[in-house]
């Protein structure tokens, strides 16, 4: 077991006392449940698979692509040429 040194602002010692209120736990036993519901919302949210997440983000129609992915050698070719004016 291990102590912690924890700085909470005025908001979260407010809701920390209120839960104290009506739970009747100790500030330990309140952290401890509040750790353990948050582990099981990390892991929900952790196990998304990358096309999830990016299936989520808002692109647009052509998202950020600068060239359609069957030109892209020529097009890569063409925009570091540009780039550094070769």
């Amino acid at each position: 077991m291990s102590i912690r040194t924890v700085r909470l602002d005025d908001e979260a010692e407010r809701t920390l006392a209120d839960l104290r209120k009506a739970t009747g736990l100790s500030i330990s036993a309140v952290l401890k449940r509040g750790l353990h519901a948050y582990a099981s919302i990390a892991e929900k949210s952790a196990s998304r698979k990358p096309y999830e997440v990016y299936r989520r983000l808002d692109l647009g129609p052509s998202g950020d692509a600068v060239a359609p992915a069957n030109d892209r050698k020529e097009r890569v070719s063409e925009i570091i040429r540009k780039k550094h004016g070769r």
